[in-house]
């Protein structure tokens, strides 16, 4: 299997990527950032209008170029062709007649979608989660393709929505959860969606972009991207006969998470209609990406029955009633929601009240746990000290950067003592004999002199 990374794989430590991809925005060409602006604008001064003529700022050379910039980057997952950035780069002309080469196919209307690579990765409950990888040219059309229709899509968004937008991140959907807690809405309905991303119905997602673009080239695009085959390969690495690809929108192609949120901007929105609960029931919702809760001061079968009627039957998708309940935190349960725990703890100092605890949760530091065994089991034995080091210290800032928020003490302190003790299990298993640190020099020094972060 290829190696991954964080363009394609939506997990906790690449929510953190995403933040940085949504800062690199701000560094667009001015001509572009212009673009932008006057597309959000003109999207929220008419909420009614459709944009028809579209596909002609689509393959502009500068957007081209900023697309490669967010994409093209060097040590990136292939493809289906095997294409790589650094196979662009070290060519003749580089990424300049790459560019050109898609200009002019974007231009004469003879670019074609190529089919998209699946691979699996595992998840935390043992099973895999299918990726769609698309080819680098195909990439770099579908972020030119992201950065044209984003500004108009953000003008209509709705503030509940925190996931793959510019200027949001995880921590304020977190944000927005403690804050509801603290209003009293401490009943909250936990959804779990069942494989949201590939079970899209094609016909109702290009009905909602419909909705704001009717330019009939991006559309085609679109549809294109959509409905590329799927090309799998098994573990000798031979090729599967291509699947047709009816529903949904690959993990893992750049304009899906856009898809994604221009889908289920429909639940967002008839939610808080005058008929939705955020009327009737005064509930609250708090969206990033696929994962939701929807918060209020009572559950009761009405919003149960009003969600499962939207999301099921309206928008065609499955709530996986296995992963979903409701989590009454006040009698003394606790909602696990984007690698974090938030539970009512007592008080510690006996002043008789519970406070909100938020913490990372059992399931991120099993994960975290498990990461750093793999990069000090035996298979690491071959690099130098140093360099383990400095793998984990990328690692730890990383996850530490992440799971800063709330209450992380106790979680980084254990990281830390549990980091610590498996550097010293690797420096003892390195060689036959065990390891001398300099004399008078506990494994605390000589792991602090190796640099080895702590939490």
């Amino acid at each position: 299997m290829q190696p991954l990374d964080p363009e394609v794989h939506y997990g906790i430590t690449d929510r953190a990527y995403l933040d940085r991809h949504e800062a690199q925005m701000d560094l667009l060409p001015d001509k572009l950032h212009t673009l932008r602006w006057k597309l959000n604008q003109k999207a929220k001064k008419e909420p009614k209008f459709r944009f028809y003529a579209l596909y002609d700022r689509v393959y502009r050379p500068d957007v081209l170029e900023a697309a490669w910039k967010h994409v093209g980057k060097r040590g990136k997952a292939c493809g289906i062709d095997g294409v790589r950035a650094e196979d662009i780069l070290d060519k003749e002309g580089g990424a300049e007649s790459f560019l050109a080469e898609i200009h002019g196919e974007l231009k004469s209307k003879s670019y074609r979608p190529s089919p998209v690579k699946r691979v699996y990765i595992p998840k935390a409950d043992g099973k895999k989660r299918p990726l769609g990888i698309p080819v680098l040219k195909d990439r770099v059309v579908q972020m030119a393709v992201v950065l044209i229709l984003e500004p108009i899509f953000e003008a209509d968004f709705c503030d509940c929505s925190h996931g793959f937008r510019p200027g949001r991140k995880a921590h304020d959907a977190l944000e927005a959860i403690r804050e509801n807690l603290k209003a009293g809405r401490t009943e909250v309905y936990d959804a779990d969606l069942k494989g949201y991303f590939d079970t899209i119905p094609h016909d109702k997602l290009m009905a909602c972009v419909r909705m704001r673009v009717t330019d009939g080239n991006v559309l085609n695009l679109i549809r294109g991207w959509l409905r590329a085959p799927i090309i799998e390969e098994d573990d000798k690495g031979n090729r599967q006969p291509p699947q047709k690809n009816d529903q949904g929108t690959p993990q893992g192609g750049v304009v899906s998470p856009l898809l994604a949120n221009v889908y289920l901007h429909w639940f967002d929105k008839v939610f808080h209609r005058s008929d939705g609960p955020a009327t009737w029931a005064n509930a609250r919702l708090v969206r990033y990406a696929d994962d939701f809760v929807v918060m209020a001061r009572w559950q009761g079968a009405r919003i149960d029955e009003w969600i499962t009627n939207r999301l099921e039957d309206w928008l065609g998708l499955s709530i996986n009633r296995e992963k979903t309940s409701v989590v009454r935190l006040k009698q003394g349960e606790s909602l696990d929601f984007l690698g974090f725990t938030f539970r009512y703890d007592r008080d510690l100092h006996g002043r008789g009240n519970d406070y909100l605890n938020i913490a990372p949760s059992k399931k991120t530091l099993k994960k975290a746990r498990e990461v750093i065994r793999e990069k000090t089991g035996p298979r690491m034995c071959f690099k130098p000290a140093p360099t383990v080091v400095q793998d984990l210290n990328t690692y730890l800032k990383g996850w530490c950067g992440y799971f800063q928020y709330g209450y992380p003490r106790k979680a980084f302190r254990d990281l830390g003592h549990y980091c610590r003790n498996r550097m010293v299990t690797h420096l003892n298993r390195r060689s036959q004999r065990k390891y001398h640190r300099p004399k008078g020099m506990s494994h605390y020094q000589y792991l602090q002199n190796l640099g080895l972060y702590r939490p």
